[in-house]
């Protein structure tokens, strides 16, 4: 039988943590009590039978019942007799009722559920011994519980047993022969994803399971979230992993190292080999729910490109020179005391990644804090989510959102803005889906046309298409009409909000300049449909407000959270479930990196370095004195190299050549340093520039937590050893000690330990709690011992809510004749970010290459087609890449993805950044688009260079005699 690690336990124990029983319906708090052969069992009015039973350990025999989907009554193998009552109703169905006298085994019963059975085998391969699902197969086990030994009917009459396998999907097949039509895959596709993929087609004898319009799986409407795979009973729906190398024999609970959605999953093992990965039940986040990337693509932790051994060079046209970890250290160390010496103690400096732990990030930090003895430290949030930390810090008082997901379920009306949490976030938008299907009305903000606009079953949806760079003066018209038509919640604000700041809002607020009706001509929404909208949201019991990097990442990102944070305070949508202001984190720990005092002002906890009270307390821990100015940002840092003043940078998991934008900036800033190390489990684009690559870990090969886009702190399980032999918290620490800056842990937990005695949201926060209680949403102390699901219940950290004056400035990146189009960015389903471990996986057979989405008026104008090669140029740079006409977008606007590197999307993005943060304004850049027959030079170069540097990665020294170098 299959281990478990129940991290409430610490230990391997035999069974399964996921109990299976029927779902039930939202339950009443009426008690009532039946008899269940002989028991006396309490539950709430609602539960069905056979939960009722399941949660007393009698166990009836199922096949179409499971534990995340309702009711369905099909197979009937759990039929009971209920006194008083005709017949043999499924358990799963029916509904306890008080004084009921329930028989779950009898002869009768036992007749009954054996001839069942064995309808179920006579149409179905008997090949147990040769099945992938053997040991693993429900029909197996209900044969057996039921006492089914043979069969009386042959296999020469008709059936299904010559159906053909669908092998089209990359990670799992449908084989139809072993299908029972029991429905629940069709039921996982429904209510857990929402995709509405699988249907049943035909009738009776002729039922089967359908991919879309008769479709294979690949061509279907199917995401691959294996939600269909993890209900199905049988073999039919099987990972292509298991067919291979056979049942795992134990299994760890771990955190996905993907999006800010944190799912938890069992990684199923044999022996240091990942079979698969089963979202895990009993995970707060997911539910038991997963998507393509968290499920199947993690076949990148063991993919050929790892960097396995440390390597040094003296110069980036050098071959490099596989060496020790002793020697890599210390070769770092040296060059790093070097570059102080030579110019001075500000001239280094480290960058944190939010793909990291929230262990290994503090642990950078501290190393360029107490080691480096600056605050030149950054975190890639800074390119992300900087302005949610400063606009929420602002005007709630903390620098993170407000609810948990399933928070989501009790909103009457839900707001995104410029998110797409079916590609970005997908087990989140899943959720969200959901609570639409049910009757949730939904407000889109966006440029382009996301997928929740096409939910089935969508009782309203309203889509204000904006022209991007316009949020704030949206947000401000929606603002002035809740005021104007006296739609504000008065005891809310004068109970919870500060008087002066309000007065000084509203007055501002309410000036006819930010009308609708005046806006229009700036956003491009019709003031018609943003008055409904804003009425919409504002008289509705529970509006909620989600929103991502479409508002963030532009020059007014920080204005346009506190101007969100402004309608949430105006309308009273703070402090309970089902409202709230919600950012959606892009990768698995942007909160935690942010929280773990990653960015130059700030020490961990969000305490400014300036502050002499908090500061002191780091110093005596840390026994250093330490600066209270802050130190440089990502950018800051890229304008000095190239000046001449900052010279050495070590970088931990992020690829900052890729994913920052004016990427010559980045080039010719990486190209000034005297010494780069880089920490990473690939050879990424910023590692072509660096003097030392010191190998990293994967999620699959460390301890430590993930904080999550709900404050949400998950444990992080090794489950294999790490490739090349350390944990990335290792390798800083030795590092540390390399420097002279003593480092002397043992284990993450003792990271944690100094990290909750730092830190006042994390005081509570330990290994041990976390064992206990699963996982804890900060802030975690003593007047909140097991965390806070939702934030600002009774009061704000700040005292009381501060309402923000949020000026609509335009951009300073606006189309002209010669760059006529705007360019804005985004992300889809089947790649993340960077691409970096997508890229490894069998993800590509979905995502290839980015392209460039044009709506059909832009691409009649310009003469393009699909498929056609487009010269896209901005005033940063040019790139190319290929068309794809869609009308998802507005005309004149145009859109791709960043996840390939040689298509260089952030080449033609500007320099262009927010005000208070310095995100940059990736959603709006100027372009033209032309077509053309060949690629950009920077592509033509790109190429050169990761040809030439791949080859130096082999210790091919002879490809330098061509006279190629890395300029």
């Amino acid at each position: 039988m299959l281990q478990h690690f129940d991290p409430s336990k610490g230990s391997a124990y035999k069974g399964s943590p996921d109990k299976d029983y029927g779902t039930p319906a939202r339950l009443s708090e009426t008690l009532v009590t039946l008899d269940i052969d002989g028991v006396q069992i309490t539950v709430p009015e609602g539960t069905s039978v056979m939960r009722a039973a399941a949660l007393h350990d009698i166990n009836i025999p199922k096949l179409c019942a499971s534990d995340n989907l309702e009711a369905f009554g099909s197979c009937r193998l759990c039929a009971v007799q209920i006194e008083g009552r005709r017949g043999y109703p499924a358990s799963c169905t029916t509904p306890a009722e008080a004084g009921m006298k329930i028989t779950t085994q009898n002869g009768k019963l036992a007749k009954l559920r054996r001839n069942i059975m064995e309808l179920y085998i006579s149409d179905h391969p008997l090949d147990c011994l040769t099945c992938p699902a053997n040991g693993d197969c429900e029909l197996q086990d209900m044969a057996g519980a039921v006492g089914l030994r043979d069969v009386r009917y042959g296999f020469d009459g008709e059936n299904h047993l010559d159906a053909e396998t669908d092998s089209s999907n990359p990670y799992f097949s449908f084989d139809a022969s072993k299908c029972i039509v029991c429905s629940r895959c069709v039921r996982a596709c429904e209510e857990v994803q929402g995709t509405f993929a699988l249907t049943i087609g035909g009738r009776g004898f002729d039922s089967k399971v359908v991919a879309g319009q008769g479709d294979n799986f690949m061509n279907s409407d199917c995401v691959s979230c294996g939600a269909c795979v993890q209900a199905c009973p049988t073999s039919t729906l099987m990972e292509k992993s298991v067919i291979d190398a056979g049942q795992p024999e134990h299994s760890v609970v771990t955190t996905c190292a993907y999006c800010g959605v944190g799912c938890s999953f069992k990684a199923e093992m044999k022996g240091d080999q990942v079979i698969r990965m089963v979202p895990y039940k009993g995970g707060d986040a997911n539910h038991g729910h997963s998507c393509v990337k968290g499920r199947f693509a993690f076949g990148y932790a063991t993919h050929a490109d790892r960097i396995k051994q440390p390597m040094i060079r003296d110069s980036i046209d050098q071959p490099w020179r596989e060496v020790s970890w002793e020697d890599a250290i210390g070769f770092a160390a040296r060059r790093l005391k070097e570059t102080q010496a030579k110019y001075g103690r500000e001239s280094i400096g480290g960058i944190t990644s939010s793909r990291c732990t929230n262990e290994e990030t503090y642990l950078v930090q501290k190393l360029v804090r107490a080691g480096f003895r600056n605050n030149n430290t950054d975190t890639c949030a800074r390119v992300c989510h900087s302005p949610t930390g400063f606009g929420l810090k602002a005007t709630l008082g903390e620098s993170a959102g407000t609810q948990t997901f399933d928070s989501v379920m009790q909103s009457d009306v839900i707001i995104v803005i410029g998110a797409n949490p079916t590609d970005a976030h997908p087990v989140f938008g899943s959720l969200m889906r959901r609570r639409l299907r049910e009757g949730a009305e939904l407000i889109v903000a966006d440029p382009r046309r996301i997928d929740l606009l096409k939910t089935p079953h969508l009782k309203d949806a309203q889509h204000l298409a904006l022209r991007p760079g316009t949020n704030v003066a949206l947000i401000n018209a929606l603002a002035h009409v809740i005021m104007d038509e006296g739609l504000e919640d008065t005891d809310f604000i004068a109970s919870r909000c500060d008087d002066k700041g309000y007065q000084a809002w509203r007055a501002f607020i309410s000036d006819a300049r930010h009308s609708p009706e005046q806006m229009e001509a700036v956003t491009g929404v019709n003031a018609d449909m943003v008055r409904r909208a804003a009425r919409t949201y504002a008289k509705a019991p529970n509006g909620a407000i989600y929103y991502g990097l479409g508002v963030t990442e532009h020059s007014q990102g920080s204005t346009m959270v506190m101007g969100i944070a402004n309608l949430a305070l105006a309308t009273g949508n703070i402090g309970r479930e089902g409202v709230g202001v919600n950012p959606l984190r892009g990768q698995n720990n942007v909160q935690g990196s942010c929280d773990m005092g990653s960015f130059p002002h700030e020490l961990p906890g969000y305490q400014h370095v300036s502050d002499d009270v908090a500061r002191a307390r780091f110093e005596q821990v840390w026994g250093v004195t330490l600066d209270d100015e802050p130190g440089l940002r990502i950018p800051n840092m890229f304008d000095s190299a190239i000046a001449g003043t900052f010279k050495a940078l070590y970088v931990q998991g992020e690829d900052i050549a890729q994913s920052d934008p004016n990427t010559h900036h980045v080039e010719a800033a990486l190209k000034s340093l005297d010494c780069l190390i880089v920490q990473d489990i690939f050879l990424n684009e910023t590692a072509k520039y660096a003097h030392v690559l010191l190998p990293g870990s994967s999620f699959l090969e460390k301890n430590g937590t993930f904080t999550n886009a709900e404050r949400r702190i998950n444990r992080v399980r090794k489950v294999m050893p790490a490739v090349a032999g350390k944990e990335d918290w290792e390798v800083t620490q030795d590092l540390a000690n390399a420097l002279g800056y003593p480092m002397n842990y043992s284990h993450p937990s003792e990271i944690m330990d100094e990290i909750a005695s730092l830190t006042p949201t994390f005081t509570g926060v330990s290994y041990d709690r976390l064992e206990e209680l699963g996982s804890i949403q900060w802030p975690c102390n003593e007047q909140h011992p097991d965390g806070m699901p939702t934030m600002h219940v009774e009061d704000f950290p700040i005292g009381r809510g501060q309402f923000a004056i949020t000026e609509y400035v335009a951009t300073e990146e606006r189309t002209n004749r010669r760059f006529p189009l705007l360019l804005t960015t985004g992300r889809i389903l089947s790649q993340y970010n960077v691409g970096a471990q997508t890229r490894r996986t069998d993800n590509q057979v979905w995502h290839d290459e980015d392209v460039l989405e044009v709506h059909p008026s832009d691409a009649e104008l310009r003469g393009i087609k699909d498929g056609d090669w487009l010269g896209i140029s901005s005033r940063a740079g040019q790139t190319v890449l290929r068309a794809r006409i869609s009308e998802r977008m507005l005309p004149g606007v145009v859109y791709t993805t960043f996840h390939h590197p040689g298509s260089g999307a952030n080449v033609i993005t500007t320099d262009s950044s927010d005000w208070a943060t310095n995100c940059p304004e990736y959603k709006v850049t100027a372009v033209q688009v032309e077509k053309v027959s060949q690629p950009s030079e920077w592509q033509k170069n790109f190429r050169s260079f990761e040809k030439l540097q791949h080859q130096l990665l082999k210790g091919d020294a002879a490809t330098l005699a061509n006279g190629n170098g890395a300029g």
